[in-house]
């Protein structure tokens, strides 16, 4: 991961008394609403992003890491950056970065996407949308998030329910709403959140049950989401 590397689109942001958690610092959850924002508009601003609605396609968030030397406070100025990463089989990569007026990195993210219609539940090889200027399909990430895998000694289990604001635009669970819940067990079991990894697995609807459970292996939380026994999410902080 180098500082050096070209990023494509950038977009200025001020953190709002909203976006903060009780420690004044941008919350992860917040933060990842940042990485979306920025994705979309960058998508949007090269004819790959809302535009693909028509026909009937959307981009689905697989995995994301994440990485920090210093959350932004309340009243912060801040760069969110962003830029392709290139393309292996099916998936699509997207890095972001978030650094201070002066240029100095705050955080960065990796995140692998898939090109899904959303009609036929199949998913497409990225080279159907995607610029090829901008997300080279001879590239490779020098760093891509990796698989997690549940272990662990179980700390705290607890059931939520989808609700009307965990949704988007196409009626699943929004990628944000499951770092949410795993941003919450995490901090009121008195576990860290940074650097973060999040495996999205599963689709999730309005009234969907789930178990989520909080597991400690070896210095790291595992937070493992399941509807029904099956698993739809897996998170990890290190």
């Amino acid at each position: 991961m180098s500082s050096e590397l070209v990023f494509q689109f950038q977009k200025g942001f001020e953190i709002r008394s909203y976006q903060v958690d009780p420690d004044g610092k941008l919350s992860l959850t917040a933060l990842s609403n940042l990485f979306q924002e920025i994705a979309w508009r960058h998508a949007d601003s090269a004819d790959f992003g809302r535009n693909l609605q028509e026909q009937n396609l959307s981009w689905i968030l697989a995995r994301m890491e994440i990485t920090c030397k210093n959350l932004p406070s309340w009243g912060d100025s801040i760069l969110v950056y962003t830029a392709g990463r290139g393309v292996d089989k099916l998936f699509a990569f997207r890095e972001f970065l978030v650094t201070n007026p002066e240029g100095d990195p705050l955080a960065r993210g990796m995140s692998s996407w898939v090109l899904m219609n959303v009609q036929r539940k199949r998913i497409l090889r990225p080279e159907n949308a995607l610029p090829p200027e901008l997300f080279d399909p001879n590239e490779k990430p020098e760093w891509n998030p990796k698989k997690i895998i549940p272990r662990g000694k179980l700390v705290k289990s607890e059931k939520l329910k989808v609700r009307y604001s965990d949704l988007d635009l196409n009626n699943h669970v929004n990628n944000t709403s499951y770092v949410r819940w795993v941003e919450n067990i995490l901090r009121e079991s008195g576990c860290h959140t940074l650097p973060f990894l999040i495996n999205y697995l599963a689709e999730c609807v309005l009234g969907d049950e789930l178990d989520i459970q909080l597991y400690k292996h070896a210095g790291h939380f595992i937070v493992e989401g399941k509807v029904e026994g099956k698993q739809v999410f897996l998170a990890e902080a290190k």
